[in-house]
């Protein structure tokens, strides 16, 4: 029985995209070993959407090689998909790309069999939704399910839309089944997620609505958490149909990068600051109390110091819960490449520590206001404390005394940073 190992880097699409190939080794009869250890065979799905990502993939593959000279490797994923030539070093024997990925066993099979590398890279034409099922999140209560693929948007900084390809969905009825699956399976939360989900069924009768609604309908599925949406999706219309479903988590992390109308611009988003706060305000007034949560790209060519400041003042106004933040990376073959007016790498530096800060900040506010309420925590881990760790609705980190696997009731007593403690009610 040979052995494999997997290392993921990037999003949690590539996370669900390497457990699904990760469950087709297990059927196929391959003993998975942990990636730190020796194995046969070393699976690294890669990132490349900022050149940090490309970094830390080819330092990996090359580490892997030297210290395992006579293991196989599988390079896969985004970055793979951009430049198969660059990441065929010594010791791959698989490169495969973000397609082809439900035949990665007979593909590795074959490149054995026949001692060669095979390249598995192909073009983007005519690709459709390439279902892959995950039975299992090791140690969770709460399930990923890819229902979207691919984006369209073409921003002017991302590389995305270049390597994951063109819009496709999954179809409605493989949603349900997926849900129902997972459910039957114990996982109580569901998270939606996609490169773009707020296209989900484009060129199809239905929309991201009617997905949201067909999770709702299935037994057993407690909650619903959607993954990064787009503020034109926010429209009354779909605030009124998505308000009714009670497993809807009210916690929606709605893109932004800049609170800079001009940068917004230049980045080729398709909302101005002022419409993106509506959509904020359309999400409050239909779910009082819900977390916000966003991205921001810091040191975008040309951003000025009071461009910058703009972005620091939105981010204020807004109120988020939680952000991440980002500094702009370069990606060749992108519209921002190619502008002038590149900020220096010292400069975003500075502008991601000022938004992190006060990220921070606001995240330490947020928690705080939810002293003294009551809510709903879906339990995951004990620590060593005695106490175990969950996630409220609005995902919240809670500790209280529980068990993994429960939903519990806390009154929120007390909090730290971005934690917060509290008692059964």
């Amino acid at each position: 029985m040979s052995s494999i190992a997997f290392h993921t880097l990037g999003c949690k699409v590539n996370q669900y995209d390497t457990q699904a190939m990760r469950e087709l080794f297990e059927r196929a009869g391959y003993e998975i070993v942990d990636f730190h250890g020796a194995a046969d065979i070393y699976m690294i799905n890669t990132c490349t959407v900022t050149g940090t990502g490309d970094a830390k993939s080819m330092k990996l593959i090359r580490r892997i090689h030297r210290e395992h000279p006579n293991a196989a490797l599988i390079v896969c994923g985004c970055l793979a998909q951009r430049d198969a030539a660059r990441v065929s070093l010594p010791g791959v024997r698989l490169v495969l790309g973000v397609k082809h990925r439900a035949q990665v066993v007979q593909l590795l099979e074959r490149a054995l069999r026949e001692d060669m590398l095979v390249n598995a890279v192909d073009d983007q034409a005519d690709w459709t939704f390439e279902t892959l099922s995950v039975t299992r999140h090791e140690g969770k209560t709460r399930a990923v399910m890819k229902i979207q693929e691919g984006c369209d948007r073409y921003c002017a900084y991302c590389i995305i839309p270049y390597v994951r390809g063109p819009v496709r969905s999954m179809p409605l009825c493989e949603v349900i089944n997926e849900a129902q699956h997972l459910a039957d399976e114990g996982y109580q939360e569901l998270v939606l997620t996609g490169i773009h989900l707020a296209s989900y069924g484009r060129g199809t009768e239905h929309a991201l609505v009617d997905a949201i609604r067909a999770v709702q309908q299935v037994p057993g599925v407690v909650r619903i958490r959607l993954g990064s949406l787009e503020p034109p999706l926010i429209t009354d219309e779909f605030v009124q149909a998505i308000l009714p479903m009670d497993k809807l988590c009210p916690q929606f992390h709605l893109s932004m990068q800049s609170g800079s109308a001009g940068v917004l611009g230049r980045m080729k988003r398709r909302y101005s600051p002022d419409e993106y706060l509506l959509a904020a305000r359309r999400l409050r007034r239909a779910f009082p109390g819900c977390a916000i949560t966003t991205d921001v790209l810091t040191g975008f060519p040309g951003e000025t110091d009071e461009e910058a400041n703009e972005t620091l003042a939105f981010v204020q106004e807004v109120g988020f819960a939680r952000i991440h933040v980002f500094p702009y990376s370069r990606r060749a073959g992108t519209v921002a490449d190619a502008l002038p007016d590149q900020v220096p790498e010292q400069v975003k530096r500075e502008r991601a520590h000022q938004l992190i800060e006060l990220g921070n900040q606001l995240e330490t506010l947020y928690v705080k206001s939810l002293l003294e309420t009551v809510q709903e925590v879906l339990f995951e881990t004990t620590l060593s404390d005695g106490l175990c760790e969950g996630y409220a609705r609005q995902y919240v980190r809670v500790l209280a005394a529980a068990q993994p696997g429960e939903r519990k009731q806390i009154r929120i007593t007390s909090t730290e940073g971005s934690t917060a403690y509290g008692i059964e009610v």
